[in-house]
């Protein structure tokens, strides 16, 4: 067996999340990817920690958790592409790849000779893609961005948070930047999707992957609603507004999320609460009239759930089919026995001589499984890179890292 992306070859000029985590799929895909990291310092998510520790040093390395989860199997090669000579020998690279991701501000990296018009001089079949914040074109094109600034301006955060009037009401971010990841899977899209009309027409193309762009699209049905009727949708908090019962309650110790919308998940939820008189409460017929009285349903479920233990409840809804399931931390996570069997935490041999921690790739295939490889060090692949594939050789390479070109 084979991965679907072996030989294909990617420059990687991106920093951060959005872009590492486009390129990131198309290493576990089986692409080569080179990523462009500034000497001495790297890609600025290195300083963000936790650490690993420097097994040298007895300190902390630049091999954080942050690098470490959107960098999988890369080649780190260390570029001042500021230099001239660090940009040429970053065009050569360019010039041997399929594809080249960016997230630089619009325009800037004509200077450096690696923009679109630039690499396609040389190579006329590359799949290019920038990715940005608020796209290519546009009074806030050359502004920055960051995921925050977007889960505020694309609507996520005014639909996120608790209700108004409850306590801790407000607008909230969520503790994943979501805008990056999400921009960073469409990001992946497009390259896959471009790769596949190469293959079919010989065309390259360009991608303006746009985190503005990723962000409100993800507001999916909400914005539409709005788009529809003009009426703004409201923070819900933990509570579904399209269904019910479907919130979080309270047990004796701690909490649960059940999610039956339809009449025969909450005709067996009442059943469980030995309480089936309620599924045929005219109030509570459908789902819609669930919705509309959602106060009076939960007040007469409260008092009927705070009794039960979580694990008791679980297992007593999970038996009637009844959608349902815990709230868990970080711990509880991966003791899950369906995580493990999906085997969703992996320990990959690292560069520094340990094992690191990684999470499984979601993408899974039965012919061409994904290829799990630790994140680089910092400039890890410099030797191999340049002087394997564009035929440096090792006093030229000694010069360039004298002068702090690599």
């Amino acid at each position: 067996m084979t991965s679907i992306f072996k030989g294909l070859k990617v420059l990687d000029l991106t920093r951060v999340i959005a872009g590492p985590l486009c390129t990131q799929n198309l290493a576990d895909m089986g692409a080569t990817v080179y990523k462009i990291e500034k000497p001495g310092e790297g890609d600025d998510t290195r300083r963000m920690g936790p650490f690993l520790p420097d097994a040298v040093t007895g300190g902390n390395s630049n091999d954080s958790a942050l690098y470490l989860a959107y960098n999988r199997g890369k080649h780190s090669v260390t570029l001042d592409i500021a230099n001239p000579r660090g940009a040429a020998l970053a065009q050569d690279l360019a010039a041997q790849c399929d594809v080249v991701v960016e997230n630089y501000k619009v325009g800037s990296l004509a200077k450096y000779g690696l923009d679109y018009a630039s690499v396609r001089e040389r190579r006329h079949d590359i799949i290019y893609c920038s990715v940005t914040g608020f796209g290519q074109h546009g009074p806030y094109a050359p502004l920055p961005a960051y995921d925050f600034i977007l889960q505020g301006l694309a609507g996520l955060m005014s639909t996120c948070g608790q209700p108004e009037g409850a306590p801790g009401a407000g607008p909230m971010r969520t503790a994943i930047p979501i805008a990056d990841v999400v921009t960073g899977l469409y990001a992946s899209i497009s390259v896959v999707s471009a790769l596949y009309h190469r293959l079919k027409t010989g065309e390259g193309q360009y991608i303006d992957a746009s985190m503005l762009d990723a962000s409100v699209a993800l507001n999916g049905h909400l914005a539409l609603g709005y788009l529809m009727t003009g009426a703004l949708p409201p923070r819900m908090g933990n509570t579904n507004p399209i269904a019910s019962p479907s919130e979080v309650f309270d047990c004796t110790d701690g909490q649960f999320i059940i999610a039956a919308g339809n009449n025969g998940q909450f005709s067996a939820f009442c059943k469980v609460l030995g309480q089936p008189e309620i599924a045929q409460d005219a109030r509570f017929a459908t789902n819609a009239l669930r919705v509309k009285h959602r106060a009076e349903l939960r007040a007469i479920l409260v008092p009927l759930l705070i009794g039960w233990s979580r694990a008791r409840i679980l297992e007593a809804l999970q038996q009637q089919g009844v959608p349902c399931g815990p709230i868990n931390d970080m711990a509880a996570v991966f003791a899950d026995p369906q995580t493990q069997v999906r085997d969703l935490a992996l320990k990959l041999p690292h560069g520094r001589g340990c094992e690191v921690p990684s999470l499984r790739s979601p993408l899974s295939f039965s012919h061409t499984p994904v290829v799990h490889r630790a994140s680089p060090m910092l400039g890890e692949h410099v030797e191999s890179v340049l002087c394997s594939e564009l035929g440096l050789d090792a006093q030229e390479l000694q010069s360039l890292r004298a002068q702090g070109i690599v």
